[in-house]
């Protein structure tokens, strides 16, 4: 192979360093064979099949051996319902993945598909999103953005620092996102929760785990399913009107002391976080944002409203001019649009 040649192959396989790449070098490389300089020195149209075989295999391999990038792939788990599962699916679109990168399949919360024995096997919190790669599983939102930008073939700012306390903080339990959707404070607000999905929500989700739990393949997650029933149970318990006076007054306590923090949070942190306008990564999102945007939008979805301004009344005060610029930010953004078009959630 001449030098120069040799390095220019070198310096095009240096380049492919996302798997949207490599797809397309493999898609082409057949045609590569066929009228580029041979990659091992004459043209390899001139030479007998089997050569031209042996000489497409033997590079084809170099270059999985010099990128490492996966051969299949990505499947992404997710459901439009649910909080977390929005911030790969914001994130993906802005970092510039095509329709056909990434494989997407539902898990229906509604329904506890996610309490499986199978789907336990692969992310034994039973939590969303997931993301396999091969046989690598990445089980947590914070692993699956951080792999989406690392083989994106659009690059976004990285969260460092500050950043990434940032989003430390709100995956913590005391301003969960989660609970905010299932939280009641008196029986008026219960009723009317119970009217919507919660009852139907935590229904499925006991049905699903008193169903999977005594199946022979839930035998090595007897632990997880004995916590889970007992939790669900207890708050479905609630909003079924079957649970003892002190436990809904409890329930109703705690509740209020979450929207407590959930507000504070709005009024008094949050706008510490935020720029005058755009993103806390600058003019357009990073990866701290997609967080940071899915849990604004599901907590401002929690209250019934469809735009930030109507959070005023929950708050009992004026929305801060900060969070009001940071959401008409991202609901100006096509890749919110696009995740959010049946609704907040």
């Amino acid at each position: 192979m001449h030098a120069s040649h040799q390095m220019s192959t070198l310096a095009v396989i240096d380049s492919l360093t996302t798997p949207c790449a490599l797809t397309w070098l493999l898609q082409t490389a057949e045609m590569l064979t066929g009228f580029c300089p041979s990659l091992d020195g004459p043209h390899l149209a001139n030479q007998p099949q089997s050569r031209q075989s042996t000489v497409f295999t033997n590079y084809y391999e170099s270059i999985q051996a010099h990128t490492a990038l996966p051969m299949t792939k990505p499947v992404l788990y997710t459901f439009g319902a649910s909080v977390w599962s929005a911030v790969p699916e914001v994130a993906f679109r802005e970092l510039g993945y095509g329709p056909n990168d990434i494989e997407l399949k539902t898990i229906n919360l509604l329904q506890g598909e996610n309490f499986s024995p199978a789907f336990l096997k692969i992310n034994p919190k039973a939590t969303l999103p997931t993301l396999t790669v091969g046989d690598k599983a990445y089980t947590s939102t914070e692993e699956v953005v951080d792999y989406l930008i690392d083989n994106a073939p659009k690059p976004v700012k990285k969260a460092t620092g500050s950043e990434k306390d940032i989003i430390a903080r709100i995956h913590q339990d005391d301003i969960d996102p989660n609970f905010a959707l299932l939280l009641s404070r008196s029986d008026e607000e219960k009723k009317a929760r119970a009217d919507g999905i919660v009852l139907a929500f935590l229904s499925g989700r006991q049905n699903a785990l008193e169903k999977h739990a005594v199946t022979p393949e839930a035998a090595e997650f007897s632990d997880f399913y004995k916590a889970k029933i007992e939790g669900n149970g207890g708050l479905l318990s609630v909003y079924a009107d079957k649970a003892p006076e002190d436990a809904k007054q409890k329930f109703y306590e705690t509740s209020k002391q979450h929207w407590e923090n959930l507000r504070d949070f709005i009024l008094n942190v949050l706008p510490g976080y935020l720029p005058n306008s755009g993103f806390v990564a600058g003019a357009a999102p990073g990866e701290v944002d997609f967080h940071l945007g899915a849990w604004l939008t599901r907590i401002i979805a929690t209250t019934g409203a469809k735009d930030v301004s109507e959070l005023a009344a929950e708050l009992k005060q004026p929305v801060p001019t900060k969070v009001a610029s940071y959401w008409k930010a991202w609901s100006d953004r096509d890749s919110w649009k696009t995740v959010y078009a049946e609704g907040l959630h």
